[in-house]
Formats: C-alpha cells, sequence, structure tokens
C-alpha cells in the first residue's frame, strides 16, 4: 500500500532519512518507533503530501482515505458529537446532498441517496460517535457542550473522535495517548486492534505496542528498518542482531589489526613489499561494520532522602472538593517510605485531586491529614513544564537550585538527562514538550524528597527516558505515589494500587489485567446502544439468547486449547532460537575452521524464524477471534 523507493528526506541542512526502501501493505498495523527528533512525525507529513522527498520515490494508491489527528481545534460553538460526525466527510457529504435534492422536490434522487446513506451505515453514525466520545471518557452529557468549552487536552481528544469516525484506508496516528488517561488508553487499544485498514503509530507506550501493532519500524541511524512482530518481538530480535553485529566487529577490528601488523613488519622489505600493497588494498575493500551502540543517552538516580520517617503522612477520613464540592469523601490512607502506589480509576474520578491534596495544592474540606516532621514531597505535574523559565537554560535552572555545586558538577548531572553539549545552555523557550519533562525531572531527582508524587510523567518520554525513569523509581529509598497511562511504566515501579472510584479511594486487589476486566464490564453497563442493536434487543427472545450464549461459549473452549497448543510450540521455539543466537554471538563461531558449523546454525535459524512466524500468525488470528468472542459475552 505504500511504497517508498530509495526516499532520502532533509528538514533544512539536516538529513531525517537516506535511501530508505520499505513496503507496508494494506491492512498491517505498523509501530513507528525511535529517538524523539529522529523524522517520525516529518514520515507522516511525507504521507501527508505536506512534504515531499529529496531523492527517491513514495507512492500509494489513489483515492485512498486517510485520517489523522489535527493538532489545532478552533473554538467551535458546534457541539462535540456533531464536531466527531464530521469525521465522516462522506456521510457530511450525502446528507448535504439530500437537503438539496429535498429543497428541489427530486424524489428520485432523494431515493438513491438514502440508498447510499444506507450502504455506508449513515443512520448509526450519531450512535457510533457517541460509543467514540465516551470511549475517550466524555461524560453522556458532553455530547451536547459546544467544542469550544473544552480544555486544549480535551479537543485533542476530540480530534482523535473525529479521526477514528472517519472511515479511513490508512490510519496515522501521532502520540495519540499523551492526553489520554489509563482508562481511554485501554478503550482505544480495544478500537485500534479491530480497525480493518492500515495503521501507522508513533508511540513511546510499550505495552500499547505490544497490543496493537504486529510490525514495527523502527528509525535509527538516518535509515528505516520493519521488522516483523509487536515491540517485546522487536526488542529480542534487536538485542540478537545488536550482539551478532558486535561479534563480527570484534572480528573485523581483528582483522584490521593483524593486516596493519604484517604491513607495518613488511613494507620496507622488497620481497615482502607486493604483499603487503595487496593487504592494504584488501584493507581498503574491507566493508566497514559499525559497532552496536545500545547504551542510552539517559541514566540518572534520585538522590537519597536526609530523613525517612515512617509514616510520612496519614489521612483519616478526610474528604476533598472544590468550590463546597466533595470529589472523594472518607478516605483513610497511610504512606510509609518504600510504598508505590498507582492510582487507578477514570478521568475525573478525582486521582489527580488525591495527588494535589498529598502535594499541599489543596486543603481537605474535612478529617485529617497528618504529616511526620520531616515530611518533603517532590511534585511532577504537567502544568509545572510550562512554570519553567523560558528564557534561561537548564544550566541557569539547576544553578539556581543548587548554588554550592561546581559548574562542571552541575554539566555532569544534566548530562544523565540528555542536556549535552549547547543544548545546557540553550533557552528553554525552544524545548519541545519531551526536554522540559526531562528538565523538570532533572530538577526534582536533584532535591531530596521522602515521597514523590508523579502525575502522568511519562508524557512527550521517549522509551529510553521512560526506561531510565523506571530504573531510576526502582531504585528510590523513599515512597511513591504514581498516575500514568503507561502500563509498562506501572507494572515496572508499582507494588500496590490504589481505585479511586465513586468519590471513594479504596484497595484495588489485582493487577493491571484485572483493572482491566473491572473497567471492561463497567463500561459496557453504560455503552449506548446502536439503533441496528436496540430493535435486535427488542425482538430477540430470551430463549434464543441463551442458545446463542451457550452456542458461544461452547466455541471458547477448543480455541483456548488450540491457543494453549501453539503457545508451547512458540515457547519451544523462541527457546531454540535463544540457543543459537547464544551460539552465534560466540566469536569462535566466525573462525573458518567452524564454517560449516556456522552455516548450519545459520540454516537452523532461518528455519526456526520461518516456523515461529507461522506459528504466531495463527496464534494472533485465533486469540483475536477469541477475543472478539470473550468481549461478546462481556457485554451480554
Amino acid at each position: 500500500m505504500l511504497n517508498f523507493t530509495d526516499v532520502s528526506l532533509r528538514r533544512g541542512p539536516r538529513l531525517l532519512f537516506e535511501q530508505v526502501n520499505l513496503i507496508i501493505h494494506q491492512g498491517q498495523h505498523v509501530g513507528i518507533t525511535g529517538a524523539n527528533g529522529t523524522g517520525k512525525s516529518s514520515l507522516f507529513a511525507l504521507i501527508r503530501g505536506e512534504l515531499h522527498s529529496d531523492l527517491g520515490e513514495f507512492s500509494m494508491p489513489r483515492n485512498v482515505v486517510i485520517a489523522h489527528v489535527a493538532q489545532e481545534t478552533p473554538a467551535l460553538d458546534r457541539e462535540a458529537i456533531e464536531y466527531v460526525m464530521d469525521g465522516d466527510s462522506e456521510l457530511r457529504r450525502i446528507q448535504a446532498d439530500i437537503a438539496q435534492a429535498e429543497g428541489a422536490g427530486d424524489g428520485t434522487h432523494l431515493a438513491q441517496l438514502h440508498s447510499e446513506i444506507e450502504a455506508i451505515d449513515g443512520y448509526s453514525a450519531r450512535s457510533r460517535a457517541a460509543r467514540l466520545i465516551q470511549g475517550l471518557g466524555f461524560a453522556t452529557e458532553q455530547e451536547f457542550v459546544p467544542v469550544r468549552e473544552f480544555s486544549g487536552g480535551w479537543r485533542m481528544r476530540l480530534n482523535l473522535a473525529q479521526a477514528l469516525m472517519c472511515r479511513s484506508d490508512l490510519l496515522l496516528l501521532d502520540e495519540p495517548t499523551n492526553h489520554l488517561d489509563l482508562d481511554a488508553v485501554i478503550w482505544l487499544q480495544d478500537w485500534l486492534r479491530s480497525y480493518s485498514g492500515t495503521l501507522l503509530l508513533i508511540s513511546h507506550d510499550r505495552d500499547f505496542l505490544d497490543t496493537v501493532v504486529d510490525n514495527i519500524a523502527h528509525v535509527e541511524h538516518q535509515t528505516i528498518r520493519l521488522y516483523r512482530g509487536n515491540y517485546t518481538e522487536f526488542e529480542r530480535y534487536r538485542a540478537e542482531q545488536l550482539k551478532q553485529q558486535q561479534a563480527a566487529f570484534e572480528k573485523q577490528q581483528r582483522e584490521i589489526a593483524h593486516i596493519h601488523s604484517f604491513v607495518d613488519r613488511f613494507r620496507a622489505k622488497a620481497s615482502k613489499a607486493k604483499q603487503a600493497q595487496s593487504r592494504l588494498k584488501a584493507l581498503d575493500k574491507m566493508e566497514s561494520i559499525v559497532q552496536a551502540h545500545v547504551d542510552s543517552p539517559f541514566g540518572f538516580s534520585f538522590s537519597e532522602p536526609e530523613k525517612l520517617p515512617r509514616p510520612l503522612l496519614r489521612m483519616e477520613k478526610l474528604s476533598v472538593g472544590y468550590a463546597g464540592n466533595v470529589l472523594l469523601n472518607n478516605v483513610e490512607l497511610f504512606i510509609s517510605p518504600g510504598d508505590r502506589i498507582g492510582l487507578l480509576g477514570a478521568n475525573g474520578a478525582g486521582k489527580s485531586t488525591l495527588i494535589k491534596l498529598l502535594a499541599g495544592e489543596l486543603l481537605p474540606v474535612a478529617g485529617e491529614l497528618i504529616q511526620a516532621k520531616d515530611f518533603s514531597v517532590g511534585y511532577f505535574a504537567q502544568h509545572q513544564l510550562e512554570q519553567l523559565r523560558v528564557d534561561q537554560s537548564p544550566f541557569q535552572h539547576m544553578q539556581q537550585l543548587a548554588p554550592q555545586e561546581s559548574e562542571q558538577s552541575l554539566r555532569n548531572y544534566l548530562g544523565g538527562f540528555g542536556f549535552v553539549g549547547e543544548r545546557v545552555d540553550e533557552k528553554v523557550a525552544i524545548f519541545s514538550g519531551g526536554e522540559k519533562a526531562r528538565l523538570v525531572l532533572a530538577m526534582l531527582a536533584y532535591q531530596q524528597p521522602n515521597l514523590l508524587l508523579l502525575d502522568e510523567p511519562t508524557n512527550h518520554l521517549d522509551i529510553d527516558m521512560r526506561h531510565a525513569l523506571s530504573m531510576a523509581l526502582q531504585d528510590y529509598s523513599g515512597a511513591m505515589v504514581i498516575v500514568s497511562h503507561d502500563r509498562h511504566m506501572l507494572r515496572s515501579t508499582c507494588d500496590s494500587f490504589l481505585l479511586v472510584a465513586d468519590g471513594r479511594v479504596s484497595e484495588f486487589d489485582g493487577d493491571l489485567d484485572d483493572y482491566r476486566q473491572w473497567l471492561t464490564k463497567r463500561l459496557s453497563s453504560n455503552e449506548p446502544a446502536s439503533d441496528a442493536e436496540d430493535k435486535t434487543n427488542s425482538s430477540q427472545s430470551k430463549k434464543l439468547k441463551r442458545q446463542q450464549e451457550a452456542e458461544k461459549r461452547k466455541r471458547l473452549q477448543p480455541l483456548k486449547k488450540e491457543i494453549r497448543l501453539l503457545e508451547a510450540e512458540l515457547e519451544k521455539l523462541n527457546s531454540e532460537l535463544d540457543d543459537i543466537g547464544a551460539a552465534l554471538a560466540d566469536p569462535g563461531i566466525y573462525q573458518d575452521q567452524e564454517r560449516q558449523k556456522l552455516q548450519q546454525l545459520l540454516a537452523r535459524q532461518g528455519d526456526s524464524k520461518s516456523k515461529r512466524d507461522e506459528i504466531e500468525e495463527s496464534w494472533f488470528l485465533l486469540s483475536e477471534e477469541l477475543h472478539l468472542l470473550e468481549q461478546e459475552e462481556n457485554q451480554q
């Protein structure tokens, strides 16, 4: 569907891609990964026709309907649901033609137009738009609120809903989860899994990528490589690839050193001069193997708190809210050093309110909040990014925070957050959202809080920085409370979860998979039914419904059994591939006397990978079928 042939792309003097050869087929779901600034968003601009390649050719079929999320939303008086429905441009065109035909009294044309609108399922468009809006976190009554009354983050959700409303062939999503909470992320991933078109998704959320995509296009070293599988499979394959590359690099370096040694010894001897020249020519022709670089540019830790009183704070029968409206009631909470708490709950349920209460930005309406004598809090929130001094540099920010530290010490410290070279002294005004977030984290990590409060800390951060943050949090000896839509971050840093729902804060007895099941049941009880569904439900007898449910359950059991068998085969093949990869990582296998063994290993590796790909394809199709059936059951 998308064909890149020797494509090179520049933005100003900077080369983003060079000689990219890539084919993306219809129906593939492809995750676009790579560090910030490598050109992922420019790739989307090229596909949309906003940029043109400097060299090579990009092509796709004519009349491909492309949907993407608009970055700007005008302050419209239009109702939210009507704005979302505008995403279906064909529906709007037919509706306009119907109004014109009605005005002209053209009955024949009207009949044709109503057939067209039925063909595109246009009569259920409003209920489809309502499901999109509610899935992305809007309340039912907000469907009729004018767009201009929503904040910037909520307008971005409306833009996302409008893009999903489009019956597109190609969907381009650039960090769609940045403005979503965890509930909306879970809903969106399920929607995208069932999307039948071609999906290109830029994301730094590992769990989201793992669930949604079946290929990874990795942008690195001014090229793009396509890998089969989700993000976890890409990481595994790339690690093996880098091991082999490093082994080949080290072997080549030994060969180069040997040739140089020979030349240095015999260049001056007449009898060996020709051989020396021959070796030099061979060296010139030798293809250079690049050394494998896997180190993250980020590496930092949170400073050890001076004191760790126990408990740090406690809340007893506490109530909190805004302008006399109590949002959370009767909260009982104890936080001690070493606690790793993740907050779960729908948007607007009170997670950020609880964080602000802990941070001291809100006072309780009733009850007691008792802090330890040496209580010290470090608070990360999105609004703090805008409170950075735009006319100052990262170094100046740190210098004001720690005037006693030497200049070199502060520069070395900032280097761990990716501020190196001239970037340390450049003004914050020109920084991206990710760079601002890194600077706030740098300032927060330098201080010595014994309670860290993190409200969506991963927004705008790439995968390397997210990994560095999770590693730093795991080593932190104080307590932590986090709100995040990044499930990998929650899994790797949290020991317990609190559920904020229905005006209460309670322990959640389960993990994130359990929370997803809880959320699915909660959403299904409130999900609006389409007109067609209403008619079906009203006419279907209870007896027939029970028979259908029994039939579905019968269909689940053999699917589950077949999936388990495939998983066992996959586990065996992956274990075999790990063994082969370990053998190929041994530099000794590349010696001449091991050539036959090397060829056998490579042949086995190729066969095993082909077989794994076939089994994975079968597993994916069966898992998708099982997921859809289970979803139907849950919604009954």
